[in-house]
């Protein structure tokens, strides 16, 4: 992320994001695979923004680096769990949009610790 303006509009975008997933999740009929399933969801998917959110306070350039990888990894089992509760259910709409969020969100982190593993300072 190149500036604090940048930061802080993804730190927004993923706020919504995560807003967005815990009401899916919320929204879930309550069969035992779907509170399973959500709950794993819940995990990863809050871990995504509270990981990035941890990020912001690391002690080195090293730290910030493991904090966006668990970003990543979270926002990576969030997608299976994702997919998982579409193909349980059904219902392929029903999540498409939280799904091709966190496609997107996979992405960001994936270039922004490409990029920072190539600079010297952050």
């Amino acid at each position: 992320m190149k500036n604090n303006k940048n930061r802080e509009e993804f730190k927004a975008r993923l706020y919504t994001f995560v807003l967005k997933m815990v009401r899916y999740i919320d929204g879930l009929d309550s069969k035992n695979v779907n509170s399973v399933i959500g709950k794993q969801l819940l995990r990863s998917g809050t871990s995504i923004l509270a990981n990035y959110v941890e990020a912001s306070s690391a002690s080195s350039k090293k730290d910030y680096i493991n904090f966006f990888n668990h970003s990543l990894k979270s926002a990576n089992e969030s997608k299976v769990w994702l997919c998982l509760l579409r193909d349980v259910n059904k219902k392929t709409n029903v999540n498409a949009e939280l799904l091709s969020e966190l496609i997107e969100i996979s992405n960001i982190f994936a270039s922004s610790i490409l990029t920072l593993k190539n600079k010297k300072n952050i």
